[in-house]
């Protein structure tokens, strides 16, 4: 009889993806595979290329601010709560594996309830609400970064980093000098600013293009209506509001890479072994996570980072300089890792959990 599993998370896509890469090993170990997200979130439209069940539940979002919504929310959250638990006893699965988001909380306390374990994984330093309300029911927490560890009970932490999809690391340097119109003769800057791009970013790069354009050739991913018409035929420079099937084959042609330092993203930056230049998020502008991020990347010598307040055109220029020249000692700190097989860590923990 083959085991069932039900993966949950969503609401961004960094919920969703490391679930994504997970599949396709799941499916080859013989697993039965169920989604439990949110009726209709972001994680529904990507799960639906994959043919395995979907069950949307009701979810709300726990605020640590005043909003009319707090009053409200408590209440799907607990209708959600019930309706996991009717589709936890029709689907009758063996473990729950969860990526996080609002829409993790009702599953993973109903099948605590249920005595189903749970395995539940932690992108960022310290943990979201949405984790901190699971992990006390958890079997284990899989964490990607060291620190993470001392917020969590030593008997469930296991440090995992993130599964990245396995066709990120198939990517060929040929279709993608083809895609760019690249010559073979300077080397390849990688800038990418996230699904929604980075102003900031974008502003600096564009900035600064006619001293990168002396010294490397460059990609940038802008984002979303983000792209300068003016420098569509710049030699040596190719912009793209976003790559899906060609992301795989930039990376491969990068020789080194600018990037937001979200967890998802830099965990498959460790993955591909690319040296990188971390701008994190600005604690103004978020929970400042990124900046735990990139201040561990640095420590553990896998990136260089630069904070968005020091932004300006020399300090770039010069970061991207020190970067390119010492690249091979981020590549050996980052060979030395133990977070380099993520997918087969959690497998592992999974079916120790389903024997």
């Amino acid at each position: 009889m083959s085991k069932k599993i039900v993966l949950t998370g969503g609401g961004t896509a960094g919920h969703v993806t490391p679930n994504l890469a997970l599949i396709p090993e799941l499916k080859k170990a013989g697993y039965d595979i169920t989604y439990i997200g949110s009726y209709n979130g972001i994680e529904k439209r990507l799960i639906a290329d994959f043919n395995i069940p979907y069950f949307g539940v009701s979810t709300g979002k726990l605020r640590r601010y005043l909003d009319p919504k707090n009053f409200s929310d408590p209440f799907r959250i607990l209708k959600g709560y019930m309706e996991s638990k009717k589709i936890l006893r029709k689907v009758r699965p063996d473990i729950i594996f969860s990526k996080g988001g609002f829409v993790s909380v009702p599953v993973v306390r109903a099948a605590s309830k249920l005595k189903i374990p749970c395995i539940i994984h932690e992108s960022d330093i310290t943990p979201g609400l949405a984790n901190k309300l699971c992990i006390p029911v958890a079997t284990k927490v899989c964490c990607n970064f060291p620190e993470t560890m001392q917020y969590i009970p030593e008997s469930k932490s296991v440090l995992t980093g993130t599964p990245i999809r396995t066709e990120l690391t198939e990517g060929s340097r040929s279709k993608a000098m083809q895609l760019c119109g690249f010559s073979d003769d300077k080397p390849v800057v990688l800038i990418i600013g996230g699904s929604q791009g980075a102003g900031s970013i974008n502003k600096i790069v564009r900035s600064v293009l006619p001293k990168m354009l002396e010294v490397y050739h460059v990609i940038h991913i802008c984002g979303k209506d983000k792209m300068d018409n003016l420098l569509l035929n710049q030699p040596g420079y190719k912009q793209f509001e976003f790559l899906k099937e060609d992301l795989k084959d930039v990376f491969a042609l990068s020789d080194i890479v600018v990037s937001r330092a979200g967890a998802n993203s830099i965990c498959e930056l460790l993955a591909l072994r690319k040296p990188n230049l971390l701008i994190p998020l600005p604690a103004t502008t978020s929970r400042g996570d990124q900046l735990l991020n990139a201040a561990s990347f640095e420590k553990q010598g896998f990136s260089e980072v630069l904070r968005e307040e020091d932004l300006d055109e020399k300090s770039f220029m010069n970061a991207l300089a020190n970067l390119y020249q010492n690249r091979q000692s981020y590549i050996d700190a980052m060979n030395k890792s133990d977070q380099m097989q993520p997918t087969l860590t959690i497998m592992k923990l999974i079916e120790d959990f389903t024997k």
